[in-house]
């Protein structure tokens, strides 16, 4: 008879640390959507793709449409999952509202860009929301009320 070999997991490492990008990704965005949901916001599109890239969620927040980025890191090594927003990140946003917007013909909605940030660096996930994180040029706020 032959013994199996016990693996011992340090606690340290996080059991989705080993995890592709992919799933990673969506567990982030699952309980991002939760959270937000929990707040009151509803579900408009998740995942919504075009030839420019895709938003992560689409929110309802009373009136006003938010278009939210997720975020998810296992360690802060690479720092924190919101400093990953960058200036380029929030162009490419800009610019899939505005396809967003065009191909369900919104009209003037009021809208924002808000950031989830999803850390599973500890022992249970912690999530961040950044409401408006983009304080962007007058010009660019007012792409939504097109």
């Amino acid at each position: 008879m032959r013994l199996k070999r016990w693996v011992k997991v340090r606690p340290e490492v996080h059991p989705l640390a080993g995890a592709g990008r992919r799933r990673l990704g969506w567990w982030g965005e699952t309980l991002a959507l939760w959270w937000l949901r929990a707040k009151g916001m509803r579900l408009v599109a998740r995942n919504w793709r075009c030839s420019l890239g895709e938003l992560d969620l689409v929110m309802r927040d009373g009136e006003t449409l938010v278009f939210v980025e997720v975020k998810t890191r296992t360690s802060h090594n690479a720092g924190l999952p919101e400093e990953a927003v960058g200036s380029g990140k929030r162009e490419r946003l800009y610019r899939l509202a505005q396809a967003f917007l065009a191909s369900q013909r919104c009209g003037q909605v009021p809208c924002r860009f808000d950031v989830v940030a999803v850390s599973f660096a500890g022992p249970l996930p912690r999530l961040r929301h950044i409401p408006a994180a983009f304080s962007g040029s007058a010009a660019r706020n007012s792409l939504c009320q097109r």
